[in-house]
């Protein structure tokens, strides 16, 4: 019976990012160390070198997630046949649908895209919204200090001037 190899540090790191991710969680420095037992200085250098290799990506400070690689994509291509039937070529595989199946397929594509296109929309949608707050709340700061400036006799005047642009 042979020893298994142990594991270097940067494969630890990698096999830990990965799990977390396989359990929908995110991949921090904090929750690396504390699975690898690592010292958070060698978690940040072996981090830095997978990033630089292209096997991870910083989402944000301190976050991580894999970067996932294909193979190249092989050649394709999709004829309709004078019977109506469909062939996909792709690469050495060559299919054969019905016009029926065809239709099938393309819903299933289509589902996948208006998935992909609803989670991209969020995401987008997401990110206005939370600029959007940051700019109210530092809008409401700024009239905040510019309303204890003011005059007494000129807070009505003000106040109704705000509520005026609220609505």
């Amino acid at each position: 019976m042979t020893p298994e190899k142990e594991l270097t540090s940067t494969e630890r790191v990698l096999n830990a990012v990965r799990d977390l991710r396989a359990l929908d969680q995110i991949a921090t420095r904090e929750t690396v160390a504390e699975l690898t037992g690592l010292k958070l200085s060698v978690v940040d250098d072996r981090l830095r070198t997978l990033t630089d290799d292209g096997q991870l990506k910083r989402l944000m400070r301190g976050v991580y997630e894999v970067v996932h690689t294909y193979d190249p994509p092989r050649v394709m291509s999709r004829t309709i046949l004078e019977d109506g039937s469909v062939k996909y070529d792709i690469g050495d595989t060559v299919l054969t649908l019905t016009p029926s199946e065809d239709r099938r397929l393309a819903e299933l594509g289509a589902g996948a895209l208006q998935t992909a296109t609803t989670i991209h929309s969020t995401k987008e949608h997401l990110f206005l919204a939370t600029q959007l707050a940051a700019r109210v709340e530092k809008m409401q700061r700024l009239l905040d200090a510019i309303k204890h400036q003011m005059d007494e006799r000129q807070r009505p005047l003000f106040d109704e001037a705000v509520q005026e642009a609220r609505r």
